[in-house]
């Protein structure tokens, strides 16, 4: 028997369509890019950390673009605070820290000075690291940030590394500067970060741009990066078509989340702010905390995710 949908049933199907893609409008465009902030965990197990020796968490900051409605330096010293309120060993901030949102969308960018004196909520044992992304050289403000970082007690890592410890363990950090503002360079900047590099100890490379992975050498334990936002979008069983052209293809695995290759590993954070349109969907902002142990010893293998 055939059933016909009733002028009232398409209408009432119809405005819940409506409706509910108007909730979804509504959640990606005023409610998930102000308010939500998600806190993500990773565990990563590798050979380079002593099975004896306690485990390392890292707090990931990125992409804040600093931009007010979005992203304002009171926000921005909230999601520094609730970080440093997880008590990690080390702090990392991973790049482009400047508004990248096209004019329309802004009603005014947050100068440099009042978003670093809000990352002055961060606090870790080990300190706070950074690298720079392309939007702080873009927008012509890099030497700016860099100076401003530097007397906040915030250590920039520039195609070079520190020798650090924890807990009576020695590893290395290393960062590199931004790959693509001069992409012809990306080996070479790897090589001049690595330089000081001696002994067997543990490797952790901070980078704007996940790209650099296929290139690391296996040297290098873990690769912390941001950069793809996540796509900011994605829709299920579609996927993330908000992502720049070179995460598509065989580059779609180094979007987001954990990347295991040869035995090394790499974490890409969706980061905070917003690139282009002030939109996210499924992809909150999200602040990050990575534990690197040894092989062995007791951790999760999937990612945890909370509400902060």
């Amino acid at each position: 028997m055939r059933h016909m949908i009733t002028r009232r049933s398409f209408l009432t199907l119809g405005a819940a369509t409506v409706g509910s893609g108007l909730i979804g409008a509504t959640n990606a465009f005023a409610m998930e890019p102000r308010y939500r902030l998600a806190v993500t965990g990773w565990d990563v197990a590798h050979p380079s950390w002593p099975a004896s020796a306690a485990p390392l968490r890292i707090g990931v900051m990125t992409d804040i673009h600093a931009v007010e409605p979005w992203m304002s330096a009171h926000r921005i010293g909230d999601i520094a605070a609730r970080l440093a309120a997880m008590k990690p060993d080390m702090i990392v901030l991973l790049g482009d820290y400047v508004n990248a949102l096209r004019p329309r969308f802004v009603s005014r960018p947050v100068p440099v000075r009042e978003w670093v004196a809000a990352l002055g909520e961060l606090s870790a044992p080990l300190g706070v690291h950074a690298v720079l992304g392309n939007h702080d050289w873009i927008s012509g403000e890099a030497s700016a940030i860099r100076r401003a970082f530097e007397k906040a007690g915030i250590d920039v890592l520039e195609n070079r590394a520190v020798r650090l410890s924890h807990r009576n363990t020695p590893f290395w950090l290393a960062g590199v500067a931004d790959q693509m503002v001069s992409p012809t360079n990306g080996i070479r900047d790897i090589e001049a970060a690595l330089d000081a590099v001696t002994g067997d100890d543990p490797l952790i490379l901070l980078t704007h741009e996940p790209d650099i992975f296929r290139v690391t050498p296996k040297r290098v334990a873990l690769t912390l990066a941001g950069h793809t936002h996540g796509g900011q979008v994605y829709i299920p069983f579609v996927g993330r078509p908000g992502l720049p052209a070179q995460y598509s293809g065989k580059n779609a695995d180094l979007a987001y989340g954990h990347i295991k290759q040869g035995g090394r590993h790499m974490v890409v954070s969706s980061g905070l702010g917003l690139s282009g349109l002030p939109v996210r969907f499924l992809v909150p902002p999200e602040i990050v905390m990575v534990t690197l142990r040894g092989l062995g010893t007791f951790g999760f293998n999937l990612p945890l995710t909370s509400e902060a």
